[in-house]
């Protein structure tokens, strides 16, 4: 689908964002899960606010609960619109069928037509070369491979403050040497789950982000960020180019913060980037002209 920009008040500035596919400033949206989502919705929202969505999330295995037809209609609509679409971390409950139906797992999702297999482990405990060897495995087959790592243990699910307390958390570092691995081994990119950094304590973590993007950087990393004080703080930190994990119910309210046209008293007007308008630079940042070379006369 041709991106549009014919967009209403255009001569209003705004921090401008790259056409997709992005690099930076990706934004991942929840599908159904906590509320159902079906073609219809879905349509309303990339009509209005398809631009600034990159990918969509079916969360919790809900497309085992859903017709075959109703899944195929939200695929080919988000296909419609240039948006990839993730299984979301279902993988982990299907690990525990054993490897044979993990194969058949990842054979029905490229025949169903997803784009992303996210890795996730937040429930179960496997070894690291399993797990990068089912990112190899959903490269092979054509499909991108999005790893999650973090550092509490149960995450995912919604667990009580009371519940993650009682697992206990890891070292950031074993996460990181973790997303290094997923990485070298050809991972799209990388899921950083909230639970113990940001979701469910009694405390954020900030200390964990700043290590994962000290060693990690930022485009290859999304947090997720489905809580408006929580993306708030990672746009006010990072900038706007940070790649985020957000509920549908909350696209708007993100992209008028990443545009910097809205925000809240810490936020509103100080979202700010340097770059031309759109269709000046296909990149995501801006090129700078190289100076020409001094010919040594004044």
């Amino acid at each position: 689908m041709e991106q549009t920009t014919d967009r209403s008040f255009d001569f209003l500035p705004i921090n401008e964002r790259g056409r997709k596919p992005r690099k930076t400033g990706i934004t991942e949206m929840r599908g159904p899960y906590y509320a159902p989502v079906g073609k219809r919705y879905l349509q309303d929202i990339f009509e209005t606010m398809g631009t600034y969505v990159d990918i969509f999330k079916f969360s919790g295995g809900s497309f085992r609960l859903m017709p075959k037809k109703a899944v195929k209609e939200l695929i080919d609509t988000c296909h419609e619109h240039d948006v990839l679409v993730s299984t979301g971390g279902f993988i982990e409950r299907v690990l525990t069928y054993g490897p044979d139906m993990v194969d058949r797992y990842l054979a029905e999702c490229r025949e169903t037509g997803f784009d992303v297999v996210e890795v996730s482990s937040g429930f179960i405990s496997v070894p690291l070369d399993d797990l990068l060897g089912i990112v190899e495995r959903v490269n092979e087959l054509g499909m991108k491979a999005k790893p999650e790592i973090g550092i509490q243990f149960g995450a995912g699910g919604a667990s009580s403050v009371e519940e993650l307390e009682a697992e206990g958390t890891s070292d950031p570092s074993q996460a990181i040497r973790a997303a290094k691995r997923y990485l070298d081994a050809g991972a799209h990119l990388i899921m950083v789950e909230s639970e113990g950094i940001t979701e469910n304590v009694r405390s954020w973590r900030t200390d964990v982000v700043a290590k994962i993007v000290n060693e990690l950087g930022l485009e290859k990393v999304m947090f997720e960020a489905a809580d408006p004080a929580v993306f708030s703080w990672y746009i006010k930190n990072f900038g706007p180019d940070v790649n985020l994990f957000v509920d549908h119910s909350q696209v708007v309210q993100l992209e008028a913060l990443r545009s910097g046209i809205w925000g809240t008293k810490s936020t509103w007007g100080r979202i700010v980037t340097y770059r031309g308008k759109p269709g000046k630079a296909t990149a995501d940042r801006p090129k700078l002209v190289e100076p020409a070379a001094k010919s040594g006369k004044r």
